[in-house]
């Protein structure tokens, strides 16, 4: 069965889609596709709730955003966008507060009104502390970008859900940088295009491989099916890349996010697609309100779709999204790297393959410039 096919592309999302679909269509390749889960689309994929027929992203929220043409004129050969702007809320001692941090957050959270001047100086104030001496944490970083106060407020707890970790135990080099906006632009991309797509991510993904050059099998695991493969077939691999070399290095680091979907009798749960919460105490990072990224769809107002999120550190049975990236992590892939580059015929691709974290774009872009080496 397998020789039937030139490429096999381990992977239905971003990355392995693209790939395949420009491997079909402009090179003419024959193209086996497979997933292990029993979808396409990766973390992307989307479905319509049965209930309330609003669309939910199964794996947390996908906002599409690019300042990459070629990228954006690619993804509308398969679906055209809405005019959907991002915005994001966050939580703190039962005030909401904009992100990232604008003129607006300062001036509420200091009680205050302050000029763009007055906020850069107070903010270049509240910075210094450290005085000259390099960050040696994460907390020590953000609070030489941005002061304490703000930090205390956005940033610590926030962080600490996140990782799991105290702030004062994460290596300063997790963040280059904490944009603070001097104005009251509360958009939370500055990217030339955003948008979602019209009829959902899954469709986009069901057209990207619609081709007769491509077949699709989903609920098939790599690694039953290996030993059966031609030897000189080649692969697009794009699952962990520790776990194709059976942990021969030892396992990278991830976090995964448990997700707790709910469905509530009320038109409208909290005004707002996605609301982070920066208190400690509160379990969760944020809660996503699905209704309000598609407006224009006019869903019932009786019924609405919530999913709070829960960052935790990620085993092997779980769903790896982002990498830790700790030390020992960057050395442990180097060595993963040195063996994916003794492999024949197999090439190591998108977030997982590579150990590194991709926007959407960044996943298509990187694989419109891998199929150009096939």
């Amino acid at each position: 069965m397998y020789r039937s096919f030139d490429v096999l592309v381990v992977g239905a999302g971003f990355y392995g889609a693209t790939v395949a679909e420009r491997l079909a269509a402009d090179k003419g390749k024959k193209v086996l596709v497979i997933d292990r889960r029993n979808h396409i689309g990766g973390n992307a994929y989307s479905e319509f709730d049965a209930t309330t027929g609003i669309e939910v992203h199964k794996y947390g929220a996908h906002l599409f955003h690019t300042s990459n043409r070629v990228v954006w004129d690619y993804l509308n050969r398969f679906t055209s966008f809405t005019d959907y702007h991002h915005r994001v809320f966050t939580s703190f001692k039962g005030q909401i507060y904009a992100m990232p941090i604008n003129l607006g957050t300062i001036c509420q959270y200091f009680g205050k009104q302050l000029s763009p001047a007055e906020a850069r100086c107070l903010i270049s104030e509240q910075a210094g502390e450290l005085q000259g001496k390099a960050p040696e944490n994460l907390e020590e970083k953000a609070v030489s970008l941005i002061g304490r106060p703000l930090y205390e407020a956005f940033i610590r707890g926030y962080t600490a859900k996140q990782w799991q970790t105290d702030p004062r135990e994460l290596p300063e080099n997790i963040i280059s940088r904490l944009p603070v906006r001097y104005n009251f632009n509360n958009r939370y991309f500055n990217d030339t295009y955003e948008g979602l797509p019209v009829d959902g991510y899954t469709a986009i993904f069901e057209r990207m491989l619609d081709h007769p050059n491509i077949r699709v099998e989903t609920g098939v695991d790599f690694f039953t099916i290996r030993d059966k493969l031609p030897v000189d077939m080649p692969i697009v691999y794009t699952g962990p890349i520790d776990r194709y070399f059976n942990y021969h290095e030892g396992e990278l680091g991830w976090r995964t996010i448990d997700f707790e979907q709910q469905i509530l009798p009320v038109g409208d749960y909290q005004g707002t697609a996605v609301m982070n919460y920066a208190d400690e105490d509160v379990p969760y990072t944020r809660i996503l309100e699905f209704r309000h990224f598609n407006p224009e769809r006019g869903y019932k107002d009786d019924q609405t779709v919530i999913v709070k999120e829960y960052a935790r550190f990620a085993t092997r049975k779980d769903e790896p999204y982002y990498p830790i990236n700790t030390p020992g992590d960057k050395t442990t892939y180097l060595r993963y790297k040195q063996l994916a580059e003794q492999e024949k015929n197999v090439h190591f691709g998108g977030r997982l393959g590579t150990y590194r974290y991709f926007d959407m774009h960044q996943a298509i872009g990187a694989a419109l410039k891998a199929v150009q080496k096939f």
